[in-house]
């Protein structure tokens, strides 16, 4: 999670929503991401999905169910719909997000009877993502 902190960091620093991400397989960070929808004018880049991307080009498959994927902030319903799309084995996050979270917030994406169930662990370095995403929006407010 640490390093989905840092991933989280340089779309802060680029003025994009401080969410980043890493997917990890065999104990080792396959992909990253970080937002970048502003910067690209893509609705698709969430970090989430840049890193799912990432990864499924390196291990030229579409299927994740061998891998966790690290991110700062409970995913939206895109990025939770792609997670189990992607048989995504393992999902960890750090702090509920209460306008779109798909986890927790708003709906549970992830208690639907799919085809695959992706296991969620939420909570983790709760506090420093909070932190990242409050500093960011404050400062957005002040800049206005």
């Amino acid at each position: 999670m640490r390093e989905a902190l840092k991933e989280a960091q340089k779309a802060f620093d680029i003025g994009e929503v401080p969410v980043g991400c890493v997917i990890v397989k065999d104990d080792k960070i396959i992909a990253r991401g970080y937002n970048q929808r502003e910067t690209t004018k893509h609705v698709f880049n969430h970090a989430e999905m840049m890193a799912m991307d990432q990864a499924c080009q390196l291990l030229n498959s579409w299927r994740l169910d061998e891998c966790t994927l690290y991110v700062t902030i409970e995913p939206c319903v895109m990025c939770a719909g792609t997670m189990i799309q992607a048989r995504l084995k393992r999902l960890v996050y750090g702090a509920f997000e209460p306008k779109s979270g798909a986890h927790t917030s708003i709906v549970n994406l992830f208690d639907y009877d799919y085809n695959h169930h992706v296991e969620v662990e939420s909570g983790v370095l709760n506090l420093e993502a909070s932190t990242i995403m409050k500093t960011f929006f404050r400062k957005l407010r002040a800049d206005k």
